[in-house]
């Protein structure tokens, strides 16, 4: 397996898996990031300072996956967003999907102090996932979430263990 940064040549394929992953799970609707304007053209979306989007390839060179990383939120809030995180069926449960997430969160830990996220209840497996992972869930979408049809919410610290008890000491 391989992981790349998103160049303009797999615009098309990444697009064509998410909208083939939205739809086997019903996210084929509003609210959702099947209507996000830079769904045809990530690679020019996740050029900006702070962002950044990776593609997966298996042995045969075939894209199979992918997931970014962007701002959320104010700039002063230091949170990002882990998103677009999609696997072809094929794909998951290899060990491809942990290797984007530890990708995506060595970055974000880079430029941010929490990544969110926001999916769906009924994808069971990713929420799973996400939880083993670090993430913790929320009862509502953080202030400013575009995706108003999600339904699962998550926040990750991204500080190490040692900030984060230095911080709390008086």
């Amino acid at each position: 397996m391989n992981i790349r940064t998103i160049q303009a040549e797999h615009n098309s394929a990444i697009e064509a898996i998410i909208r083939q992953c939205l739809t086997e799970f019903g996210g084929n609707r509003a609210g959702l990031a099947w209507e996000d304007e830079s769904l045809s053209h990530m690679s020019d979306y996740y050029s900006r300072e702070g962002r950044a989007y990776w593609v997966a390839f298996d042995a045969n060179d075939k894209m199979i996956g992918g997931c970014g990383i962007a701002e959320f939120g104010s700039p002063e809030e230091k949170i990002c967003e882990l998103q677009k995180m999609y696997l072809l069926q094929e794909a998951r449960g290899t060990g491809i999907g942990a290797e984007l997430l530890d990708t995506a969160l060595r970055f974000a830990k880079q430029h941010y102090q929490a990544c969110y996220l926001e999916t769906l209840q009924n994808m069971k497996a990713a929420n799973r996932f996400y939880t083993k992972y670090g993430f913790r869930r929320l009862e509502g979408p953080l202030a400013g979430s575009d995706h108003f049809a999600c339904d699962a919410w998550y926040i990750r610290d991204l500080l190490q263990d040692e900030e984060i008890i230095e911080r709390r000491i008086p």
